[in-house]
Order: C-alpha cells, then structure tokens, then sequence
C-alpha cells in the first residue's frame, strides 16, 4: 500500500511486528530519510488511512528518539476501519502521519505518577514509564489485560530499568495478583498524579475508585480510545449561528453538527469524528452544548464555552459559534 498524496508526512512501515493476539507493532521511518519530529510522553500522531479514514495511535518509544516512531494497535472486532486497515499495512509500504500532539502530558509538578494501563492502553504509559525511570523521578506502573497472551510489551517491560516499579495483573490469573482499585487507590497523597488509558469501562472503574477515596480532580489524567457509543433516537433537532455571519443552520435530529455545517458550506476540520482527540473543538459564545465527548474535563463540560461538534449536540434551541 502507499499513500503518496494528502496531508501529512510521508513514512516508511521499517517493521512490522506481532505483539500479542490481536495487536500488532509498527515502527515508522521517515520516507525520505529525514529525522522526525521530536515528541513528549503522552503523545499520538493522526494515521492517515485509504478511504479517507484517520486515526490517533499513541507512541510508545523513547522520548529521544527521532529516527522512527512506534505504534501498537488493537485488531478491534468492533473497528470502524481504522485497525482493520492498519492490521492489512505491510513492511515496506508508504504511508502519511501527522506531526505528534499531546493531550495526555506528564504533569511536570507531580512528586509522585501512578500509571494504570488497560490493555493496549499501554502504549502512551509506556513511553510515559520509560521517560520517568530515565530522569529519575518517581513512578509505579499497574497493567491490566485478560491474559499473559494478550499483554503486548510483557518482555520488554519485564526486562526495563523499571521492571521493580511495574505491575501485571490478568484477568485469569489467581485471585491474589488482580487489581483491587480500592485497596490501590485508597490513600492519596500531595503531589501524586494518576493516569489512565484503556478501556472506557477500565477507566472509568479507576476513575471512579479515585473520586471515590478523595483523590482530587485536578490530579486524575486520562487519555481515551475511543468515545462512548452514540444514543440510538431521541435526538431533537435545533440551529447553530456563526458568529461571523449570523448565519443560522438547522441541524436535524441523527445529523451532527459537523455534517450540517458541512452541507452549508461551512468546513470544520475533523479527525476521529467521535469526541476523543480535540480537533474540531469550537468557542461557544452562547447557548448550551450537550457535551458528548471524551476530550473536554468535567469542569470544561460544566463551562459550557467550547464544545466537540463532531458528536456533541445542543440542550438549547441554539448554539451561537465561534465560527
């Protein structure tokens, strides 16, 4: 496969490699030889896929590294496209990716990190585990899978300077070794940070346990996959106004806002299309967004001023844009 034209860089699959059932690695060179650009821990970089489909894969290799970038992906039975495609990706072909951005960062003021990984939700606590043991700071690292068969990067963080600091625990392994969230969670202490990537229902198991102990909100980090599953029906139609104009566009129940200022002749730029990574985030200036996402805080959700209109919708009438 190679995919010469469109937005992006254009890379190199240098390898491909099995990790564990149903994930796959790929590293990343740059097609023309050339070093790439620098990332932070936390980071992702958009795939751009045929058929017009882009994704957000976290990387999980050394921070210093500038001569590739490394992927893991999850063969989803429930893929809209993305991993299906990637899985069919072979050594040698040509792809584009965007330049790394990160909403998932180290919070450089932590005493203390506390990294929970839910299966391929490894992969940004990962590269997050291998920068922290490098600078010396202080970290632990608890990772959760269904089984030793299906934990990608085992050997490798087994064989880490960090390997002391890292935790496995499988769903079908002996009572004694799963995670107890409440027992983990139960103490928080000043300047200790968590983060967390997996799953929704993982996250949201630690999430909770946190809230649930005390642990304040400013200090709980985490990074989704994917956003939660669109309601079936219910939806009432209603009009957003750019700002600019004061054009008025009628949005229809089932259509998203993106779609409808799209067929107004209004582009929005737009990238996982399911409220994840913050690309199509817009001001609002008035109105009240009914929030959909996985990007925006609670707080954020509660200020109401910004909203994800590739999924996100109205409680008001109307929604005055920043557009």
């Amino acid at each position: 496969m190679s995919v010469e034209h469109g937005p992006g860089r254009r890379v190199r699959v240098a390898r491909r490699t099995p990790l564990a059932q149903d994930i796959c690695g790929f590293e990343f060179v740059d097609a023309d030889g050339a070093a790439l650009p620098t990332f932070s821990a936390g980071a992702h970089i958009d795939v751009h896929l045929p058929g017009g489909l882009v994704r957000q894969y976290s990387l999980c290799n050394d921070t210093r590294e500038t001569h590739r970038y490394e992927i893991a992906v999850l063969l989803d039975p429930a893929s809209r496209g993305g991993s299906r495609a990637l899985h069919g990706v072979r050594e040698g072909d040509v792809i584009r990716i965007g330049d790394p951005r990160n909403h998932f960062p180290l919070d450089p003021a932590a005493r203390h990190h506390r990294l929970f990984a839910g299966g391929i939700g490894i992969t940004p606590l990962l590269c997050m585990a291998a920068h922290l043991a490098g600078v010396g700071a202080s970290f632990d690292l608890h990772y959760c899978t269904r089984s030793p068969q299906r934990t990608a990067f085992a050997d490798r963080i087994r064989t880490s300077p960090f390997a002391d600091r890292a935790q496995f625990h499988f769903d079908d392994g002996p009572a004694q070794q799963r995670l107890d969230l409440g027992v983990a969670l139960a103490r928080p202490t000043a300047g200790t940070h968590l983060y967390v990537c997996g799953p929704a229902g993982f996250m949201e198991a630690v999430l909770a346990a946190a809230r649930a102990a005390g642990w304040p909100e400013a200090v709980l980090h985490r990074e989704y996959f994917a956003g939660a599953p669109a309601a079936e029906g219910g939806d009432a139609p209603f009009e957003v106004q750019l700002a600019s104009s004061g054009r008025v566009v009628q949005v229809a129940a089932g259509q998203t806002v993106v779609a409808a200022l799209e067929g107004a002749g209004v582009s929005v730029p737009v990238s996982c299309e399911q409220g994840v990574c913050g690309t199509c985030l817009t001001r609002v200036i008035s109105g009240t967004p009914d929030h959909r996402d996985v990007y925006l805080t609670e707080d954020e959700h509660e200020r109401g001023d910004q909203f994800t209109p590739c999924c996100s919708r109205a409680k008001s009438k109307r929604l005055v844009l920043d557009l």
